[in-house]
């Protein structure tokens, strides 16, 4: 077909609904505007004359991306809390023992955990968690060729040949992370989550490092964060908010649960946030936040809010409270803070399990004047 006899936009969407109707059959509107957006894309690629390398790798990611998301599909009702650390931890170290105790911990305190499918920190993890409640998320390595023996050849494992699609996975997918000390795998990932979390690519979520009690690993680092970043002005000083150091598998294992004894999701509705809570907020509650937290409001106040149309294509529980800001697009670790203190609001005779159920949460919760699938947002 010569360029001039190719469809046009309208036409290949027509070419393109009659190939889902005999392949795929009927979806929902929203679900059918993606895939064709999908299908569109991958005929663009065609059209461009692309390298044979750059649609392997489209292709390759894509692939991965729906496995591993496929994989992770059917606990959507469960919480997930990633563990990093070194692979190299041997069995007999306090690290992998503490990974292990890790693991238990959090299926009792009801979720579940993934890891790297990897030995060290990560068979500690999975080991402790039991192959139930595990999920492995493995990059395929040359020197690492199988995943741990409590993850291995169980359906929740995964493997990826891209990290950066692993990633994704990853930060997707999981509701916090606890990291052990561990080399240049454990801190990229470390920084790949902390930098989502500053810059408000993913939502807020619970980053924990924990160690032995003598260790100066994650000490030694949060020095030389101080020292090297904040003290040259390279960080805020409210990002030191988005982690916590630990020293006991339960301090780490309380953090995490703490996250979650009153927040429940966030969601960015035109230049508004909007957080969701559990628990009513007092009125008392709401004055100190609009006093305390003033440096967050970039007009406005913070105020009680309803249930908003745009938030019906979510799949969320009854009974949320929720309170909707306009919110300064840069004080991540502030907001950590905010979310902080509508946790501890809650007396603790008040806390029940209902923390555990998950939320449904985007990787980018960047802000939206609609559902975040325009057609016409990338038609070039």
């Amino acid at each position: 077909m010569s360029e001039n006899q190719r469809p046009d936009r309208a036409q290949l969407d027509v070419l393109i609904d009659r190939f889902l109707d005999e392949t795929v059959g009927k979806l929902p509107g929203r679900q059918r505007r993606l895939v064709r957006r999908l299908v569109r894309t991958a005929v663009k690629a065609g059209r461009e004359d692309t390298p044979t390398l750059n649609l392997k790798i489209m292709d390759r990611a894509l692939h991965e991306l729906r496995k591993g998301f496929k994989t992770f599909q059917p606990y959507e009702g469960r919480r997930k809390i990633a563990v990093f650390g070194s692979a190299r931890s041997p069995e007999d170290s306090r690290s992998y023992q503490m990974a292990v105790d890790t693991g238990k911990k959090l299926v009792e305190a009801g979720f579940m955990v993934v890891t790297g499918a990897g030995p060290g920190i990560m068979e500690a993890s999975n080991r402790g968690a039991g192959r139930e409640n595990s999920f492995g998320v493995n990059i395929v390595l040359p020197f690492e060729a199988e995943a741990n023996p409590y993850i291995q050849d169980d359906p929740k494992l995964v493997d990826f040949n891209y990290f950066f699609t692993r990633k994704v996975v990853f930060v997707k997918e999981t509701d916090g992370i606890i990291l052990f000390p561990g080399g240049f795998g454990t801190q990229d990932e470390f920084f790949e989550s902390l930098t989502l979390v500053q810059t408000g690519k993913s939502t807020p979520s619970p980053i924990v490092m924990v160690e032995p009690p003598g260790s100066t690993y994650w000490q030694q680092w949060h020095e030389y964060v101080r020292k090297s970043l904040l003290g040259r002005r390279l960080i805020s000083p409210g990002d030191l908010n988005l982690y916590r150091l630990c020293t006991s598998v339960d301090e780490a294992v309380e953090e995490v649960t703490r996250f979650y004894r009153n927040y429940y999701s966030i969601r960015y509705i035109g230049t508004d946030l909007v957080i969701r809570v559990r628990h009513p907020i007092t009125d008392a509650l709401l004055a100190d936040l609009n006093t305390d937290f003033e440096d967050l409001i970039a007009s406005g106040r913070i105020a009680l809010a309803e249930e908003d149309p745009l938030e019906r294509v979510e799949e969320l529980p009854q009974g949320l409270h929720r309170l909707r800001f306009h919110f300064r697009n840069r004080a991540f670790g502030r907001l950590r803070v905010l979310i902080d203190r509508l946790n501890d609001a809650v007396p603790a005779d008040l806390v029940d399990t209902a923390w555990r159920l998950p939320a449904v949460h985007e990787i980018v919760p960047t802000p939206v004047h609609g559902d975040g699938d325009d057609e016409d947002e990338d038609d070039r």
